[in-house]
């Protein structure tokens, strides 16, 4: 019983790490809060990236 709680934890954990990621990706993409938030040489190299 235990081992099935800690696998949906770990399962958890991994969707949450995906969605983060996905998020940062789309806040980059789009311009969001976070990427105006960094400075201004690091928003232009990821400009160029994507």
């Amino acid at each position: 019983m235990k081992w099935i709680i800690k696998r949906n934890k770990i399962t958890i954990l991994l969707l949450l790490l995906i969605i983060f990621i996905i998020a940062g990706l789309l806040d980059i993409k789009y311009e969001g809060l976070f990427f105006q938030s960094l400075p201004k040489f690091i928003q232009n190299y990821l400009v160029d990236i994507l």
